[in-house]
């Protein structure tokens, strides 16, 4: 444990590499890109936004990616009050297809066909399941950070993956009306689920957020430190293959930051929640 822990509290500090920023829209998809200074054949991921967020919100995770050795593109789409997750995960695939398949930077960065993923936070986390259940070629991870419910839902997709997933939520998600992250664990056999100690669902995005206006919480520091850790930890073991990082994507182990799973907690619809709160 004292291992794994070292590497938590490494992980949630910026890594070795230099990073550059660039722009999807060169490629025809409005949206951003962190990569490396430098590397051939690095792993890379698409990340998608929460509700009523964008891009720009994630400045600071997607760079931290970046400073690890992942490249990280995000679509900066879909971003009105009635956004389309099926559009979305459209798009989170064109944004893996331009990571994937152009040679970023002054041709000094490449990323490994074979070493490509997918991410989302709330709303974006189901966008990457549908994303990733629509690949002709199966992404080698999908990662879901505070996943919600969204219409058509994601669980059905989850079913039919049989890659490796992260799911992330939060002691309180019993009690939190959009969240979905356990009836996604339920359904996706190939997902572990991790609970994140004291974290808030809608902390990760960075700055401002119109969310804030209505009540759904603004930036949690704590909530996008351990969620970095956890997250690059997991993509470094599945998609780079770095077995320093194994443990991050092994069910079995406990890892620091998390409570235990509860194996008789079962999935709850956002109707059962509010019979339950109104009780």
């Amino acid at each position: 444990m004292a291992r794994i822990r070292k590497l938590v509290a490494a992980l949630t500090r910026r890594g070795p590499h230099r990073v550059l920023r660039g722009d999807l829209a060169f490629a025809g998809l409005p949206g951003v890109v962190y990569t490396p200074e430098a590397g051939l054949n690095l792993p890379g991921i698409a990340f998608g936004h929460d509700w009523l967020t964008g891009a720009a919100g994630y400045s600071g995770l997607l760079e931290h990616l970046a400073s690890w050795g992942i490249v990280a593109g995000a679509p900066d789409t879909q971003r009105g009050l009635a956004p389309s997750v099926l559009n979305l995960a459209f798009d989170l695939g064109t944004a893996l297809d331009i990571v994937a398949g152009v040679r970023l930077g002054p041709g000094k960065i490449s990323v490994h066909p074979a070493k490509l993923g997918v991410a989302g936070h709330g709303f974006g986390g189901s966008a990457a399941v549908f994303a990733a259940a629509g690949m002709p070629a199966k992404p080698a991870a999908v990662a879901a950070i505070f996943p919600t419910f969204t219409s058509p839902s994601a669980e059905q997709p989850a079913a039919t993956l049989d890659v490796p997933g992260l799911i992330l939520t939060t002691p309180g998600d019993p009690k939190t009306l959009n969240s979905n992250a356990l009836a996604l664990s339920r359904a996706w056999d190939a997902a572990t689920l991790r609970i994140v100690k004291k974290a808030e669902p809608g902390g990760l995005a960075e700055g401002r957020r119109l969310t804030r206006v209505i009540g759904l919480g603004g930036p949690h520091r704590r909530t996008q430190k351990t969620v970095r850790a956890l997250l690059t930890g997991y993509l470094l073991a599945t998609l780079a293959g770095d077995k320093t990082y194994r443990d991050f994507a092994d069910p079995d182990v406990q890892l620091p930051k998390t409570v235990p799973v509860d194996p008789e907690a079962a999935p709850v619809t956002p109707e059962e929640k509010i019979v339950a709160l109104l009780k």
